[in-house]
């Protein structure tokens, strides 16, 4: 691979044709990336490619079948994570990986614990140093708190801080952006220029280009399991960057066709849960894709949840085709055709440890069962008919389903509720980490839904997302509906707008 960055500064990490294999499944054919002092590298990749299998190689988790690693010029043969962490890799994952019974500062240092007189564990030293660390990264969050119940957004600072806490000489951020606020990001980004200044090795995994190109030096592309070029961000272009990663050109990320829209399906009409949303009121209708934006925070998951059963309300009524829903209770929901797509799948869409098949036929074991028995054969048959339609890749249906991607986890989620011939369906940031080309036919599998005439709330931090697909746009703030803007009418200067109160 060839480098002109300017500084032609010294290699940190370099990891040369690297080979993994699963029995005959070849995760990574040739797995290639070199980092240098005080660059920030860009890896991208559809899913699939072999991002996770490289990163994995460099946290230590998975030793390559073959391949040359390297740091700062000296051999490496990880045999476990605390190899990795000991040569100065610090790994933060797309999911976070938070200890919930334990508090916030526990979390950033444990293994590390500070020790205090006669050798005891120092808990106010850990909650000091965890409270540095969040000055640092400019967020406010409570050391001494639980991490249970904490938002992805926080959890994923969290994450973040241990790793800076590890003044790691290499910082992997896989994903680290995917539920972060437009602050919470510059915030992040302002991290890790700052790391890169220090001299830090950042290597930086975003399925969003505009992240890519606004933050990266250099950029990796892989696909099908094989490195495929590095380029310096400024000689390429966003284009070029794509047809690499898919091996053909993307001609509309956002397939939006015309559909007809019909009656009301969903009817909100006052909804107030204290403290978190109030007086929330709109209509979504056959056919129509309604987007609802807003920053993190401004309520609009919350909503979601009521709407769907999850979370009770204190006051306001939920419609479906005219029959109220019985508020906390998703079985009312489920009833009248409404579906719902979580923003964490991994931990409310799926079951990891199920196999695929039985995962997307969750919502219909009492339609599969009989004699209150479900066969094997049976849960199969159920399950490949909206796996095959969604091309879901596996090549076993029982297998299980955390071995899949991202991209295809999310369609096994959207395969369980599409089974249930929903009226309704809500999205709750429907791409959230995964690649380009699957985001278009998650796109395109949303576009044809709506002309089908079911109805579509997508809840998306995407604005181009929003702005591409949503017939409407429904803007919050801070628990508010501030606009109900049509497609023509929305602009990202307009949305912002509204979801800051700039023009209120």
């Amino acid at each position: 691979m060839t480098n002109d960055h300017a500084s032609a500064a010294p290699i940190v990490l370099e990891l040369h044709n690297a080979v993994k294999t699963f029995g005959p499944v070849v995760a990574l054919a040739d797995g290639t990336i070199e980092l240098r002092k005080g660059e920030i590298h860009a890896l991208v990749g559809e899913n699939g490619a072999g991002k996770s299998t490289l990163v994995k190689i460099l946290a230590g988790v998975y030793q390559p079948d073959r391949g040359h690693f390297t740091i700062s010029g000296a051999d490496v043969h990880f045999h476990n994570v605390g190899d990795s962490k000991a040569a100065g890799v610090s790994v933060i994952y797309q999911e976070p990986t938070l200890f919930p019974d334990l508090t916030v500062a526990e979390n950033i240092f444990m293994g590390r614990q500070h020790l205090g007189r006669m050798r005891l564990i120092s808990r106010t030293t850990m909650r000091q140093k965890a409270a540095e660390l969040f000055e640092q990264l400019g967020v406010r969050i409570d050391p001494e708190r639980l991490a249970e119940g904490l938002s992805i957004a926080d959890q994923q600072m969290i994450e973040i801080a241990k790793a800076i806490s590890l003044d790691a000489s290499v910082l992997v951020m896989d994903e680290p952006t995917a539920a972060l606020s437009g602050t919470e990001v510059e915030r992040l980004f302002d991290v890790a220029r700052s790391l890169r200044e220090r001299g830090a090795a950042v290597l930086f995994i975003s399925h969003r280009f505009d992240e890519v190109f606004a933050l990266s030096d250099r950029i990796t592309v892989l696909r099908d399991g094989r490195y495929i070029a590095t380029h310096e961000t400024q000689a390429v272009t966003v284009d070029a960057i794509v047809h690499e990663m898919v091996g053909r050109d993307i001609d509309a990320m956002f397939p939006k066709t015309d559909a007809e829209i019909g009656d009301p399906v969903l009817t909100v009409d006052s909804l107030t849960q204290k403290g978190v949303f109030r007086d929330i009121s709109f209509e979504v209708r056959s056919g129509e894709i309604v987007g609802l934006a807003g920053l993190v925070g401004a309520g609009r998951t919350e909503v979601a949840r009521a709407i769907f059963g999850i979370d009770s309300y204190d006051s306001g009524t939920v419609t479906i085709e005219g029959k109220a829903l019985k508020p906390g209770d998703p079985m009312s929901a489920i009833k009248a055709g409404v579906g719902f797509v979580p923003e964490d799948r991994r931990k409310q869409g799926l079951v990891m440890s199920l196999g695929v098949a039985r995962n997307a036929t969750l919502t219909l074991r009492h339609a599969l069962s009989r004699f209150g028995l479900i066969t094997g054969a049976t849960e199969r048959r159920a399950g490949a008919i909206w796996t095959d339609r969604l091309h879901v890749k596996t090549g076993n249906l029982d297998a299980a389903v955390s071995t899949l991607s991202g991209g295809n986890q999310q369609k096994v989620v959207l395969a369980k509720w599409l089974a249930t011939e929903p009226r309704l369906l809500i999205v709750d940031e429907p791409t959230r980490g995964i690649d380009v080309a699957t985001k278009a036919e998650v796109h395109r599998l949303l576009s044809d839904l709506a002309s089908r005439g079911i109805a579509i709330l997508m809840i998306s931090s995407e604005l181009p997302e929003v702005l591409g697909m949503a017939d409407r746009v429904l803007v919050m703030h801070e628990g508010r509906l501030t606009a109900d803007l049509p497609r023509a009418e929305a602009t990202p200067q307009s949305v912002m707008a509204y979801a800051t109160a700039v023009s209120q």
